[in-house]
């Protein structure tokens, strides 16, 4: 894959998505089970084959309509007829798209070189606690099987360490702003090995050369490696879930179940020292399963449109919620708490009361807009449902230009309250046929919310947003 004309540039969650970074699911998804579930970050095993079939590989399809029309316009049957070869990253007929770009195409390219290849094995083989003679057989493994082998954990048919399901998050392991890269710090073990894949291909693939002074890595805190015990809160760990680049200067990140205070003070430290931002928004919210990052409360849809989980964004808790216990006494006193730091002040924050206030501001102060916001509720906020909805992520959407965002099919309440704001609200499914008839249009697309299917993938206790590590937007039309 060449880097001729590769270029990074990520300055807003909403301006047309040109190149971004996936993973498909690989075989590890199909080998969680139950009592380990938890442990990788799953609330269920999930079937694999639906997974792919019925449920990603739409994604995929959709995410090269937009992208890179030419690998999938006009051979829609072609494609359907050829048993998932065009979705597998080590067959002669992948799509091999450089917009949509597979993670495991460049692992296997850069262990194609050598000293890489033998750094890489030494270095799993480390975290993984396996055997000189496993390491050496690993080393004498075929790349494009090795990289299978990194990812799902099986070689030859046997598993040989865990899998990486959470492989497939790629948000996660690293996040563009602006023209550099933050490579980030997972939380938990389970995703030690995916951060140290990450690593290397960033700073081994060609596609990356012209970027290497460009990526950002966070260092832990001094001062933990001083403390006794190995408490979660004392670690500095940031993940990509946390992190929003709302426009060319301004990064919102969110201390969670999964951020701690120090990632997200170490990351603003950086980003300010290495002039890639002049202002970061801190946004604190409860640590807690059910919320995990800031992006499965709210995400962007359009400059002034934002989906959100009225319960926690809003400025008070709705009464009936409290009526229904809905909001604990403890939730209720640990509301958002939010601080916007400038780099030429750090000494005198900003603070705001409430997300929709932040958000707001964020669209009328950074974004130039002349109307009032509008907020698009997670179960259209009604209870119990927006509770349940934002569970299987109705705010956690992927736009791949203003104004058309890509969901799950099983929040009915929240594509309710789309239609009532003006949104077409179409299947995965439906909208192809209407692109290869030419009766709708990718360029010409406007406020639609694209419906995928999600009775597997949603047990991952991710959305789209978390699927994808988007490397290059166009900027947004000024209004």
């Amino acid at each position: 894959m060449s880097n001729e004309h590769f270029k990074i540039k990520i300055n807003s969650e909403i301006g047309n998505l040109r190149c971004l970074l996936i993973h498909s699911p690989d075989s590890g998804l199909g080998k969680v089970v139950p009592s380990k579930a938890q442990d990788w970050l799953f609330e269920d095993i999930v079937h694999l084959d639906t997974v792919r079939r019925k449920e990603y590989d739409l994604y995929v399809k959709l995410l090269l309509y937009f992208l890179d029309p030419e690998k999938i316009k006009g051979k829609l049957k072609e494609i359907d007829a050829n048993n998932r070869a065009f979705f597998k990253p080590d067959d002669p007929n992948f799509h091999h798209s450089d917009k949509v770009i597979e993670l495991q195409t460049l692992l296997s390219d850069i262990l194609a070189m050598d000293d890489v290849r033998k750094k890489l094995v030494a270095s799993v083989c480390a975290i993984e606690g396996c055997t000189y003679r496993l390491q050496q057989e690993l080393i004498e493994t075929p790349p494009i099987q090795l990289a299978k082998v990194f990812i799902s954990g099986s070689l030859n048919d046997k598993m040989i360490f865990a899998p990486i399901p959470n492989f497939i998050f790629t948000r996660d392991i690293g996040i563009a702003i602006n023209d550099h890269i933050l490579l980030n710090k997972p939380a938990k073990p389970a995703r030690s090995r995916e951060t140290l894949l990450a690593r290397y291909i960033f700073f081994n693939h060609p596609l990356f050369s012209n970027y290497k002074n460009k990526i950002i890595e966070i260092p832990d805190n001094v001062q933990y490696f001083l403390r006794p015990g190995e408490e979660q809160t004392e670690k500095t760990t940031l993940e990509g879930g946390d992190v929003m680049v709302v426009s060319k200067d301004h990064l919102l990140i969110g201390c969670s179940e999964r951020t701690s205070f120090s990632g997200a003070s170490e990351t603003i430290k950086l980003l300010f020292e290495n002039n890639i931002i002049s202002k970061a928004t801190v946004v604190k919210i409860p640590s807690k399963r059910d919320f995990m990052h800031i992006d499965t409360i709210f995400t962007q849809v359009k400059r002034d449109v934002w989906v959100v989980l009225g319960s926690i964004a809003a400025p008070e808790p709705d009464p009936k919620h409290e009526v229904l216990n809905y909001l604990t006494e403890k939730d209720n006193k640990e509301r958002p708490e939010i601080i916007q730091f400038t780099k030429t002040d750090i000494q005198n924050p900003k603070r705001f009361d409430c997300i929709q206030d932040l958000l707001a501001d964020v669209s009328i102060n950074d974004l130039g807009c002349k109307e009032k916001p509008r907020f698009i509720y997670s179960g259209n906020n009604e209870f119990p449902f927006d509770a349940r909805e934002q569970w299987t992520d109705s705010c956690n959407l992927l736009a791949v230009k203003e104004g058309v965002v890509f969901g799950y099919d099983r929040n009915d309440k929240t594509v309710e309250a789309f239609k009532t704001n003006g949104f077409r609200v179409i299947t995965a499914v439906d909208l192809f046929e209407k692109f290869e008839s030419g009766e709708l249009n990718p360029e010409t697309l406007t406020d639609t919310l694209v419906l995928i299917p999600s009775a597997e993938l949603s047990r991952a206790r991710g959305g789209f947003h978390c699927m994808s590590l988007p490397l290059f937007r166009d900027e947004i039309m000024d209004v």
